[in-house]
């Protein structure tokens, strides 16, 4: 419910006042205490707004208003994407070239205003641009063989010398009181990001920050002077994630990256600085930033150990230097207060993104005794998500809670050795000694002579093909001579492993998993299981029980087979 601050506003606005109507538009679209976040009602007060010649209030619809919201009156709200571009938003300029090109239309009938935000826009490192400029290029003529293709009207040139080409000049940026400002510096160059890219993809950290930071402070400091109204393009974001990667040593190892030590990135930055790049890339959905920003508000690394008061008060430092500084310093008194509310939101982002970090984070959040509303199904939840999206310790982790739990669930060891096995294939060594454990490959003599017979007796065999297939799987996967023969197979398959268990048959025997550790095994197997998908293993199919098993192996091999059973004593003849 509004309060009465803002219902005065809401009056004056209704009476036609242009200040209250800007006021009005941008409570509606970042939502207050009293008034909820509504893009649809901050368009109309804003557009009342623009109509009375504000600069701000154009400069907001360009940047915070969809492309979604913009097409249902794509005729009256596009001049304002257009004045927003002038003013050298590339976000407005984007949405201002999508209102108004028209995609069936030639190339030389389009709007020229609208193809140079289009471009400009793509060179800025807009992916949606891009893809839009490659589709116009791709309605153009091709180029003889042998020539390369002219490139589009101002898509070889600089950003600068694009914009002197037969662009109006642009309005110099105004200020909410309507003071003009000093013109926005130029920003850096596609070949200053294409530079910058070059030495990130080679690990030249060095390299990287000493031309990456001024240019991030640059950035820092515009954002400053016009608040809201400066929205940043991709390559702006991607600047301030990385600098902020390299230079907060707190975050070291996330995301699989090397941050420079705690002395030389307390060299290279100034106090409080890692979080200000943190807050402001994710501000703009960055989600290496928002992982960052939510570790950073639970005081916490990504496995859940603790932060030192210093590293996390850096985070609230930071705010200062945004919007709402005095709401900032308020915070900072609590630093050493970890905020798990404002870290949940945080890491839900950046998981909703695609960091495994992230719902990794958040399952440490929520099995912290500290926290007021710890759940441990929740935790396993988020935890379960990690893992399937492969990040290795969530796998370790996963594979540990099965194993521990295999009394209230006998397989939860075949669910083990999964998470196991996929942690391992990541370089974890306490997942392959694990593994050696539960599920080992047996060597001993009982284990191996049976298959051994398969290579012996071939031709015997042939006529045999399920007790030859079971030959097959004893020389594959060691099995004795009693598992060999009363395996039901289908039912072992569990894709990452055979569950040896003949308990119901052959009472003297132990379950016991056989890992398939090759592409080979797993061939191998899959045509030894349509072998016997339509068959009963059971003693009532055709092989018949134990005993009419063992005398036909003996027979048609024409040997004496001595008892090779897993616990090396006599045969056990059991009845049908």
């Amino acid at each position: 419910m509004a309060n009465r601050e803002e219902l005065a506003i809401i009056r004056n606005a209704r009476a036609g006042q242009v200040a209250a109507q800007l006021e009005l538009g941008k409570l509606y679209l970042f939502g207050s205490a009293g008034l909820p976040q509504s893009l649809p009602t901050a368009l109309h007060w804003l557009e009342r707004a623009a109509r009375q010649d504000c600069p701000p209030a154009w400069q907001l619809i360009g940047n915070h208003i969809p492309l979604e919201l913009a097409q249902h009156n794509a005729g009256a709200v596009a001049q304002w994407y257009e004045r927003a571009y002038d003013d050298g938003s590339l976000h407005a300029g984007l949405v201002f070239a999508q209102l108004v090109l028209d995609p069936a239309a030639a190339p030389s009938q389009q709007h020229p205003k609208a193809v140079r935000a289009l471009e400009d826009a793509a060179r800025a490192g807009f992916p949606h641009a891009q893809w839009l400029l490659s589709q116009r290029q791709g309605r153009q003529p091709a180029a003889q063989p042998g020539t390369r293709a002219a490139p589009p009207s101002g898509a070889a040139q600089p950003a600068s010398a694009a914009g002197a080409a037969g662009r109006p000049p642009a309005r110099p940026p105004v200020s909410e009181s309507g003071q003009e400002r000093s013109p926005r510096p130029p920003g850096a160059g596609v070949a200053q990001y294409a530079a910058l890219d070059e030495a990130w993809t080679a690990r030249r950290w060095d390299d990287y920050l000493e031309r990456a930071l001024p240019q991030a402070r640059a950035l820092v400091s515009e954002r400053g002077e016009q608040g809201e109204m400066r929205r940043f393009a991709p390559d702006e974001i991607t600047l301030l994630s990385r600098c902020a990667r390299l230079i907060d040593p707190a975050l070291d190892g996330v995301s699989g990256l090397q941050a420079l030590d705690a002395g030389a990135a307390a060299a290279r930055c100034q106090p409080g600085e890692p979080a200000v790049f943190w807050e402001l890339a994710a501000a703009e959905h960055d989600a290496h930033a928002q992982l960052a920003l939510g570790l950073r508000c639970a005081r916490m690394r990504v496995d859940g150990r603790r932060c030192s008061n210093g590293q996390v008060a850096d985070a609230h430092v930071a705010n200062a230097h945004v919007a709402n500084a005095h709401v900032a310093n308020a915070h900072v008194a609590n630093a050493h207060v970890a905020n798990f509310k404002k870290a949940i939101r945080w890491l839900n982002l950046a998981g909703e993104q695609g960091l495994a970090e992230a719902w990794y984070a958040l399952s440490r959040i929520y099995i912290k005794p500290e926290f007021s509303q710890r759940n441990v199904a929740d935790a396993q939840r988020y935890l379960q998500r990690a893992a399937e999206m492969g990040y290795r310790d969530a796998q370790l982790e996963c594979g540990h809670n099965a194993w521990r739990a295999r009394r209230e669930n006998e397989n939860n060891d075949v669910r083990a050795v999964y998470w196991l096995q996929k942690a391992a294939a990541q370089g974890s060594h306490e997942a392959v000694e694990l593994l050696r454990k539960i599920a080992p490959r047996a060597t001993a003599a009982p284990y191996t002579e049976t298959g051994r017979l398969l290579a012996s007796h071939t031709d015997a065999l042939a006529a045999h093909p399920l007790l030859a297939a079971r030959i097959e799987l004893a020389a594959l996967f060691g099995l004795s001579r009693a598992e060999a023969l009363l395996l039901d197979v289908g039912a072992a398959d569990q894709g990452h492993c055979l569950v040896i268990d003949i308990r119901a048959s052959y009472g003297r025997s132990k379950r016991r998993l056989v890992m398939v550790e090759s592409a080979q095994e797993r061939e191998a197997l899959d045509r030894i299981v349509r072998l016997f998908e339509q068959v009963d293993c059971g003693p009532a199919g055709p092989e018949g029980n134990y005993r009419q098993r063992l005398y036909r192996l003996r027979t048609l091999l024409n040997v004496a087979i001595p008892g090779n059973d897993a616990d090396g004593g006599a045969d056990i003849e059991l009845a049908a």
